[in-house]
């Protein structure tokens, strides 16, 4: 990403206190600074994702806030894909930020107070093929060079709290340099 500052805006916000697949559209989420988004079953200091508690629940919680870029759900669309905002999980859908270009350690300014701390790339799930037969492949891609790319979006920690609705926007303040490249959290 050439420039030090870009912008982009809030779509759609969702979340689910339940731990089931997809996440409700909302009005209105706020997110708690070292938490998450208030009411989601992935608020929490320590992983809330069954299947990193089952391995050890004291992890860090790398994953409190998760980001789909829009432009995704028109790629799935044209490939036959009934998806929309919450669908995968998500609780924030963004439009005109190319989230997976993001290095580890971006702050997302989203609204007027809120800031995520980029951590990294959402590892793709089995789960996706329950949603949707097949989905799981169409979110995974491979580079020029024959590495794997994971487009299911990118996960982040509370810096700062706040309110986020749709049509807020988002400013990306990149980390110092060098830059590291997202991974899988």
């Amino acid at each position: 990403m050439a420039n030090a500052e870009a912008f982009g805006v809030v779509v759609a916000v969702c979340l689910d206190g339940g731990h089931r697949f997809s996440k409700l559209a909302r009005e209105r989420i706020k997110l708690l600074p070292g938490l998450g988004v208030e009411g989601d079953a992935h608020l929490g200091v320590t992983v809330q994702h069954r299947s990193r508690v089952r391995k050890d629940p004291r992890q860090p919680n790398l994953r409190q806030v998760h980001f789909v870029h829009e432009e995704l759900f028109a790629e799935l669309r044209d490939e036959g894909f009934d998806v929309a905002p919450g669908a995968i999980g998500e609780n924030i859908t963004t439009r005109g930020i190319d989230l997976l270009a993001l290095p580890q350690g971006t702050r997302l300014h989203i609204g007027p107070e809120a800031v995520v701390g980029v951590t990294g790339l959402r590892d793709p799930c089995r789960q996706l093929n329950d949603f949707q037969p097949g989905l799981m492949a169409a979110v995974l891609d491979k580079d020029q060079f024959g590495n794997v790319v994971r487009k299911a979006g990118i996960m982040g920690i509370v810096l700062a709290g706040g309110d986020i609705k749709a049509g807020d926007s988002v400013r990306i303040e990149l980390p110092p340099e060098p830059h590291r490249r997202l991974d899988r959290v």
